[in-house]
């Protein structure tokens, strides 16, 4: 039987919007939707964070936070850190979630997590479609290119990821930051040198492509507002105050 943890990286040294984790949206922490909604999957749940402030928010509301080093280059290396020595290499499958996305859907978690499940692929992911011009040029929104036309139900390998918008590609989508790894995947990945794009673009997913990792896209409905930027944030607080 397949065992299952999702792991959220979070700290509060982000260069663009510190502290981003603790700000509030709906009276709750930025992390603790992030928790909620990924307790909602019916997994083992657990973040990873060099803070203790997200831990202490974390124990404080009955969750499972792990305490890593601060000295991490992303946040794999931090999910790494807590699947190697918090939970001892014991799970087949690791979700790598970012801490920044308060209004992912469950559902969505719960789909890649049966898709992985498969055994199809090294690293699974997620995408949408994009919903304005504004959101596709900001480069902010990482672009993903897949090989298919991605539809419900239905998941595509990924060519590329970029920032910049691109008329070069003909399928390409609003990547989701949510990546599921088999464990060798994990191992493997985070033994692998910074590759030449994925220190040029900043998108870690790059490295896996450039080692002839496999990823595969599946197709999600909404997009999910990851929270870069003062902008991003009040833009979420938005929607999750309107749909509450």
């Amino acid at each position: 039987m397949d065992k299952i943890a999702i792991i959220i990286p979070s700290r509060l040294d982000a260069t663009r919007l510190p502290n981003k984790p603790l700000e509030l949206i709906n009276n709750k922490e930025m992390i603790l939707h992030v928790y909620e909604a990924a307790k909602k999957a019916n997994s083992e749940v657990y973040v990873a964070t060099p803070d203790q402030k997200i831990i202490d928010v974390i124990n404080d509301n009955k969750g499972k936070a792990v305490l890593t080093s601060a000295d991490h280059q992303t946040g794999t290396d931090r999910v790494y850190e807590a699947f190697k020595d918090y939970l001892k290499c014991e799970p087949n499958i690791i979700i790598n979630l970012q801490g920044d996305m308060p209004n992912i859907k469950p559902q969505a978690i719960s789909d890649l997590i049966s898709y992985m499940k498969e055994g199809n692929c090294d690293i699974g992911t997620l995408a949408s479609s994009f919903s304005s011009d504004n959101e596709l040029t900001d480069e902010n929104n990482v672009k993903v290119v897949v090989k298919e036309k991605l539809i419900n139900g239905k998941f595509s390998e990924a060519l590329d990821f970029l920032r910049k918008d691109s008329n070069e590609y003909e399928n390409y989508y609003h990547h989701v930051g949510i990546y599921a790894f088999t464990n060798k995947a994990l191992v493997r990945y985070v033994s692998l040198k910074r590759s030449k794009l994925e220190l040029e673009r900043k998108l870690e997913q790059l490295r896996a492509l450039e080692n002839s990792m496999t990823i595969h896209v599946g197709y999600i409905n909404s997009s999910p507002l990851s929270v870069d930027t003062k902008n991003d944030l009040m833009e979420v607080k938005k929607i999750m105050e309107k749909s509450s």
